[in-house]
């Protein structure tokens, strides 16, 4: 199906009045009133003189506030009682942090023991014109993450503090969502691509018979599927007519969010701050992994011309410079200096950064992370090689396991079935019941990505009796991102040579304790949840925090967000879970092929 006609409707701009007023009002005097009897209560004299008196000193303390106000002095700063015990010195520093997500967006502000301090979220629309595709409103990427910012500033001026205190700003984007716009005009040319569309499957086919084929993953590190951001570009290439004259004009500007995010918010055109670091940019399969730069031998084997096209720079994920500033809003003129892609920046803020290190986000789609440490891995168990971050030093290198479907089957429950009225209800469903009933759900609404790459399978739930119950199902549909976590963990092992010894996490479903425990069950390791689970955001602001140099180190860093988590131990016999596992893989390849 021919896709509709886009037109890039930019939103009419609106500042939000983020001004506070704070006013302090003085304690009062006490005073002991003492009548000549014990009966007989104050004179009117009396009264009046402690009312005078009452007046005169708060005239007094109030002009002495106004003349500090005025001279500005030094760390003084007016707060109402409310405010005053969230106040820190106005000394004390704080990164931001864009969290541009799948489904929102999002603004947290975090002060030097990388505690979030005021946040802000909006949701933005999903567009679905076909089955299989999915889509986003570029423009609409950029004013949710500008109208977060704002939102957050606002309380967190309301806690005393001043906007002047952020020193930067990082960002952490969804991957692969594919962004085009021309370069000149910095208008958007399509909707943006969404990293779980699968539109470009016949195009994938052609280029996997093509010779050379087979020699890309050594180089980029992903194999040919739908999951990269070339395929998206190219079918945009051969059905979208803007993007083809673009192309042929040579005005095509082509990125990821991070890339789109950076360009608008420093105010596109016209400082045209043009870049990308490489846990993004090693998404595109245009990167080699080695040199950290565009392959021609790759973008060749794409028949894309490099004339014709415009790139984003591949720099650091942690810099002073290359991120350019916000050129708006209550920020304006703070310096962007950290960009790390969703899962690297969770990696990071869960402090990954010893070889051997591994962590598993349970977003709307669920990924795993393995630190390879500064030698990349080229995978032969159907994972993917990727850059973990690229800060100081030499680049560090990981192993990744991405599943298309985590988070996002409790919503389909949810709005599709009807099984409950809250996404926050799976976990009290899935407890009705004591295990699933025999029921399995293979959750490939769009295929299954790692380790399996199956791309003709749909979302099959296997098992059902006349015994099964609403709980049955929501607990398999839980268990489904376990299996495939178990599978992912397999690989990485065999890839890497080494048995992982403990699985951090975070994401929405890490909230769930049976999930947690199902999975710690079914891989045998210990489970870590942190108590602050807002690990990408945090990844995000590290990056940015190093680069100003809020934070000198990763030692420095190793002893944040250490208390209050919890540790899941594993309670099911190994042979238990082996067999939960065999019969997920055996329903897997029962549903294969059904396209």
């Amino acid at each position: 199906m021919a896709p509709q006609e886009f037109t890039a409707t930019p939103p009419q701009n609106s500042t939000p009045n983020n001004e506070v007023a704070m006013s302090g009002s003085a304690p009062l005097p006490t005073a002991s009133l003492v009548g000549s009897g014990a009966s007989s209560g104050p004179t009117n004299q009396q009264i009046f003189d402690l009312l005078l008196s009452l007046q005169q000193s708060n005239a007094k303390l109030e002009a002495r506030l106004n003349e500090l106000e005025q001279a500005k002095s030094p760390g003084f700063e007016v707060v109402t009682q409310n405010d005053w015990q969230n106040s820190d010195d106005s000394s004390s520093e704080f990164i931001g942090a864009i969290d541009q997500g799948t489904t929102s967006s999002r603004f947290l502000i975090f002060n030097t023991q990388g505690e979030p301090i005021a946040q802000h979220q909006m949701e933005f629309k999903q567009i679905y014109p076909n089955s299989g595709w999915h889509e986003h409103d570029p423009y609409e990427l950029v004013s949710s993450v500008t109208g977060c910012i704002e939102e957050a500033v606002k309380l967190f001026t309301q806690k005393g503090f001043s906007p002047s205190q952020i020193k930067a700003v990082g960002i952490t984007n969804q991957r692969e969502t594919t962004v085009v716009w021309d370069s000149e005009t910095g208008e958007p040319l399509y909707n943006a691509i969404v990293w779980t569309d699968t539109r470009s499957q016949s195009i994938v086919r052609e280029l996997k018979a093509r010779a050379g084929a087979d020699k890309l993953q050594a180089l980029c590190g992903l194999p040919l599927s739908t999951y990269p951001s070339v395929t998206k570009l190219l079918w945009m290439l051969e059905h979208v007519p803007k993007v083809k004259a673009a192309y042929d004009n040579g005005t095509l500007a082509f990125g990821t969010v991070d890339a789109w995010l950076v360009y608008k918010l420093n105010g596109g055109p016209a400082k045209n701050v043009f870049v990308s670091d490489p846990s993004n940019a090693s998404r595109t399969m245009f990167m080699n992994l080695e040199t950290l730069d565009y392959d021609n031998t790759l973008i060749d084997f794409f028949k894309v011309d490099r004339s014709k096209i415009h790139l984003p720079k591949i720099v650091r994920s942690s810099d002073k410079e290359v991120y350019g500033a916000l050129a708006t809003g209550v920020l304006a003129g703070t310096k962007i200096m950290g960009c790390l892609g969703d899962q690297s920046a969770a990696l990071v803020g869960q402090k990954g950064f010893d070889p051997g290190s591994a962590k598993n986000t349970y977003g709307t789609g669920c990924f795993l992370l393995y630190n390879v440490g500064e030698k990349p891995v080229i995978s032969t168990h159907g994972l993917l090689a990727t850059v973990a971050y690229y800060f100081e030093g030499k680049p560090v290198y990981a192993l990744e396991g991405s599943i298309a479907v985590a988070g996002s089957v409790i919503k389909f429950l949810m709005n599709n079935f009807g099984f409950m009225e809250s996404s926050e209800k799976i976990n009290e469903l899935a407890e009705s019941v004591e295990d699933n009933g025999g029921v399995v759900f293979v959750t490939g609404f769009s295929g299954l990505f790692a380790p399996y790459w199956i791309d003709d399978v749909r979302g099959t739930i296997l098992g059902i009796t006349q015994y099964t119950q609403k709980g049955h199902v929501a607990r398999a549909a839980m268990e489904a991102t376990c299996y495939q976590t178990k599978a992912i963990l397999e690989a990485m092992e065999k890839d890497s040579g080494k048995a992982l010894q403990r699985l951090a996490v975070d994401g929405g479903m890490s909230n769930s304790e049976l999930c947690m425990q199902t999975q710690c069950d079914l891989i045998s390791i210990p489970v870590d949840r942190p108590k602050m689970r807002e690990t990408t955001a945090l990844g995000a602001a590290f990056a940015a925090g190093l680069a100003c140099g809020v934070w000198k180190d990763f030692d420095e860093l190793k002893k944040i967000n250490t208390v209050g988590g919890a540790v899941f131990e594993p309670k099911m016999p190994k042979e238990a879970s082996r067999k939960m596992f065999d019969r997920w893989e055996k329903a897997v390849y029962t549903c294969t092929g059904f396209v």
